[in-house]
């Protein structure tokens, strides 16, 4: 007998889980093969990261990333989850300035993003000066995953990836760019990089769910960039990410004892051959 496809993830799910208490994990994945095998392991939602532009491009920022080549990925990734259980809830991140020159620029390009993929919403970052292109976008439907503390595509501005909203007064903007945001009608917002305590207040003002990156325990969810966690990179290594694995020293074995092989002669073997 068939087994029943667990339910797809959606906004409606993730809310209930915030209501019952339910931990949201989530992901980023940038391929097929990589989202398939997210999908399998049950994380909820897979976000398709602008930080592609740093671990799958080699940029030092996500500036870079254009928004074609974003689509490029999500379209990779919808058909990894979609090849599984088609459960995860797929988010794409808006990269730099394609959301940021007016709402209706916002609106074009979400519309575009979801349009040439199957994916489930997409995700912007900032506070209220970005209200007005949530509310835009998801008045036509499209749902909206807000971003808000170190913002990766504002680092020219911050001037440093250290942790924000340590200081009152920007805690105090922070909280309140949430509950604008919240307003204008996102369904979820990451907490990246600030004070567990500002979560756990942020995450309780709100009726909609946190995931948090560097933001303590209190969020509704967490995130990582799939590398990070897999430990595919080792020249990255931030106080918040628990490595599950350290794949660029299994890889880079695997690869040398390869090369070995081949020049020794000793693969192919016999059994190797047609």
């Amino acid at each position: 007998m068939t087994q029943n496809k667990l339910p797809h993830v959606t906004t409606k799910r993730l809310q209930e889980m915030k209501a019952a208490g339910e931990k949201i994990s989530m992901l980023t994945a940038y391929d097929y093969t990589t989202a398939r095998i997210l999908d399998r392991a049950g994380v909820d939602v897979v976000l398709v990261g602008d930080s592609a532009s740093n671990v799958f491009c080699g940029h030092t920022t996500t500036l870079p990333i254009t928004i074609e080549q974003m689509i490029y990925h999500a379209r990779a990734v919808v058909k990894g989850v979609q090849a599984e259980s088609s459960r995860a809830m797929v988010v794409i991140d808006m990269p730099f300035m394609s959301y940021q020159l007016s709402s209706h620029d916002a609106l074009r390009n979400a519309g575009m993003i979801m349009k040439d993929n199957e994916c489930d919403a997409v995700k912007i970052e900032g506070g209220r000066v970005i209200e007005e292109a949530v509310k835009r976008i998801t008045d036509v439907g499209i749902p909206v995953m807000g971003h808000l503390g170190l913002t990766p595509q504002s680092i020219y501005k911050f001037g440093s990836y250290k942790v924000r909203a340590r200081e009152e007064e920007e805690a105090e903007s922070l909280l309140e760019d949430a509950l604008h945001i919240e307003q204008a009608g996102a369904f979820a917002i990451v907490l990246e990089k600030i004070p567990a305590e500002l979560a756990r207040k942020v995450t309780a003002e709100l009726s909609i769910p946190t995931i948090g990156i560097g933001a303590g325990p209190s969020c509704d969810g967490q995130v990582l960039v799939i590398n990070d966690m897999l430990g595919l990179s080792k020249d990255f290594h931030p106080r918040f990410v628990r490595r599950y694995a350290d794949l660029d020293s299994v890889m880079q074995d695997a690869v040398s004892r390869y090369v070995e092989d081949v020049r020794t002669g000793d693969f192919p073997s016999p059994d190797e051959s047609y």
